[in-house]
């Protein structure tokens, strides 16, 4: 059955710390390209690929995968809250497909997720119910992280269980590109922090307000050019769209953990969505992207991309 692509960046900035006018017209502009793409393939499946931000996933038990077969958004950052629609059945046939392919997945009947998930769903179908869903986590953050030859593999085994689904079946990268925002690593993290990064569902009001407060000042410092993490990496960035574009994704193989730190920061790591989503519409054959759209945005620390892409 058809099997059509959108991926996107996403920032909990967005709408917070904006760039100028004329920038964040540029990006909705890019976003109504796509939504108008999808409008179009009329999806009756999307299946979503996206990380978490120690919102619903911690060191208490951390997958390098996890397939929901039920889920529901915490609404951070003013995104929505409470449960998507996810379609048990076509994420059970998903899940059994993976493992087939000797892709070990974690399962979930009960996934919490954050705005990864929800502000990409809000933004391409206008919100996480509007389209029957099945949710993938990729764990882009917690280390340690599985080469990223296994998030090909991954992608290529959904791929073939969304070809054989009889749905027409939008697949989701929600994620990237470089950046290296503020979030805190278990390594180095304080006793109470790290005590969050491994059971720290469920937040008070106001934890969630002044970890999302530090992240809307980490953007505007960054912006100002006074913050300390890792510029962004528009080379980086750029590069890693045209091996997409090319579907030479072999290439991706050889890419070590360390290399995306150095080039792009911790959290390029959320590119693994990007590219399982890649990998999942190879497994269709040859495709050709339909539109792409990039800018480096410090205010949202993100290097900013939106694609579109269909199989030859």
């Amino acid at each position: 059955m058809p099997v059509a692509l959108c991926t996107m960046s996403h920032s909990p900035l967005m709408g917070r710390n904006d760039p100028d006018a004329s920038i964040v017209a540029e990006v909705d502009a890019a976003f109504a390209d796509a939504r108008a793409f999808i409008a179009d393939f009329a999806p009756d499946l999307v299946v979503i690929f996206a990380p978490d931000h120690y919102n619903g996933v911690f060191y208490d038990l951390l997958p390098p995968f996890c397939i929901g077969a039920a889920a529901q958004s915490v609404g951070d950052y003013g995104t929505q809250a409470g449960p998507l629609d996810v379609d048990r059945d076509a994420a059970y046939r998903i899940a059994r497909t993976v493992l087939a392919a000797g892709v070990d997945t974690a399962f979930s009947e009960r996934m919490h997720v954050d705005h990864g998930f929800a502000q990409a769903l809000e933004l391409l179908t206008g919100s996480i119910t509007a389209v029957p869903t099945v949710p993938i986590f990729i764990n882009s953050v917690g280390e340690p992280l599985c080469p990223v030859s296994r998030i090909r593999l991954l992608g290529n085994a959904v791929g073939q269980a969304a070809a054989a689904l009889d749905r027409r079946v939008l697949l989701v990268g929600s994620g990237g590109l470089s950046h290296d925002p503020p979030v805190p690593r278990l390594d180095t993290a304080p006793p109470p922090v790290r005590e969050t990064l491994i059971s720290g569902r469920n937040p008070t009001p106001e934890q969630r307000a002044a970890r999302e407060q530090r992240v809307i000042d980490a953007g505007r410092d960054f912006a100002a050019g006074v913050a300390t993490i890792q510029p962004l990496n528009p080379g980086w960035d750029r590069n890693l769209l045209t091996v997409l574009a090319s579907g030479e994704l072999d290439e991706i193989d050889s890419w070590t953990n360390d290399w995306f730190v150095e080039q792009a920061g911790h959290s390029s790591h959320e590119v693994r969505t990007w590219i399982a989503a890649y990998a999942a519409l190879a497994a269709q054959g040859a495709y050709r992207v339909r539109s792409s759209y990039y800018r480096p945005i410090p205010e949202w620390i993100a290097g900013f991309a939106v694609t579109t892409a269909l199989p030859e």
